[in-house]
């Protein structure tokens, strides 16, 4: 999903008419999709006659439509297209061509998206990693490496900004060249919580932040169970590092399940109060998941039906990565210089070489040779 001038973004009376859409009294999204499947447009919501609204929507719900449109509508517009036509900001309707077809098809996609950094992340293969925000300093650590393991592989990683395991998530997804997008609860104006005011800027930059919420949107508590839907929507699949029993991330993995998306989850101790939700996510159903390779091993399967046949070691190269690794630890980085490999191409040698089994992942970009 590029943006180009062949798609700009909307006028200020059509985005008006989205907007209006969006703030009227007693429209929710279920109620919205139902009127837009109907009339197409919002315009045409707007434009349909009292008797034509009664065939869908309750009679106060119809009065709200055909009332007069939310005194702060126009200046709201005007300040959307104004932020719209900041460098880096891109605002796309549902009926947008660069709208993201896999959150385009879940139940209630958001009506607007406000994007910031590289849309073009949202059309790329991507994995939902989420979690506690009071995550140990274990998970932390999982998390940061799971995402960035999982980005050098070229997945995009998707979390909701939260501390803990979503901001880990984030700064391992900036990692790798798979990048990460934030999907966040506030108006795209806004950052919360402030204690990732930088890590948000550098998404700003470096990935892509995402919001469905209006200029000026507040932190409310209702938007981030919300949000949480456009996070597995995004992505083919949620994984859950660490999470309570009764974790908001639990609501993001049941909703990866309701839209057919796979769910993963990283065990831990039976006495952590912070493993249970995950051995909870296991016991209905979750993919147990140690390592980066379980989860992409399993992403290549459901990916071989529509891509081919599954990457494999290049045997030409395969002796020599072994050898220079040898017995010792050893870093990617040093590797490639001494193999004479660009990071990248090397990175896909080792991804390889870890899923059949040659090699293993350690923490800071480390590897070991497997002998068998």
């Amino acid at each position: 999903m590029q943006a180009t001038d062949t798609h700009p973004s909307p006028t200020a009376a059509t985005l008006a008419g989205w907007l209006r859409l969006q703030l009227t009294d007693g429209i929710g999204l279920l109620t919205a999709h139902k009127l837009l499947a109907h009339f197409g447009t919002p315009d045409a919501v707007f434009g349909a006659s009292h008797a034509e609204l009664l065939a869908l929507v309750k009679r106060r719900q119809a009065d709200a439509l055909l009332g007069a449109p939310p005194a702060r509508l126009a200046a709201l517009a005007e300040a959307t297209l104004a932020w719209a036509q900041q460098p880096g900001n891109r605002l796309l309707t549902l009926d947008h061509p660069d709208y993201p077809d896999s959150l385009r098809n879940i139940i209630t996609p958001p009506l607007l998206l406000y994007l910031q950094g590289r849309p073009e992340l949202l059309a790329r293969r991507a994995l939902a990693v989420v979690g506690s925000r009071n995550a140990s300093a274990q998970g932390v650590l999982n998390a940061g490496r799971m995402a960035q393991a999982l980005s050098e592989a070229g997945l995009t990683i998707i979390s909701g900004l939260a501390l803990g395991i979503d901001a880990a998530a984030h700064a391992g997804g900036l990692g790798g060249e798979g990048g990460t997008v934030a999907v966040i609860g506030t108006g795209p104006d806004r950052i919360y919580p402030r204690r990732n005011e930088a890590l948000a800027r550098r998404i700003a930059v470096e990935g892509c932040i995402v919001s469905e919420y209006a200029l000026g949107t507040p932190p409310l508590s209702d938007n981030f169970p919300r949000r949480n839907r456009v996070i597995s929507g995004l992505a083919s699949g949620v994984l859950v590092v660490e999470a309570a029993a009764q974790s908001g991330s639990l609501i993001t993995a049941r909703l990866a399940a309701a839209q057919g998306r796979d769910v993963y989850a990283m065990p831990g101790s039976v006495h952590a109060a912070l493993s249970k939700g995950c051995h909870q996510l296991i016991r209905e159903g979750a993919r147990l998941v140690e390592t980066a390779a379980d989860v992409l091993g399993d992403l290549r399967m459901l990916a071989d039906a529509e891509a081919g046949p599954r990457p494999a070691p290049d045997d030409s190269f395969v002796d020599v990565v072994l050898e220079a690794i040898g017995d010792d630890i050893a870093q990617a980085e040093l590797l490639a210089s001494r193999l004479g490999q660009s990071a990248a191409e090397l990175q896909r040698q080792l991804l390889a070489l870890e899923l059949a089994g040659l090699i293993e992942r350690l923490p800071g970009g480390m590897f070991q040779r497997l002998r068998r």
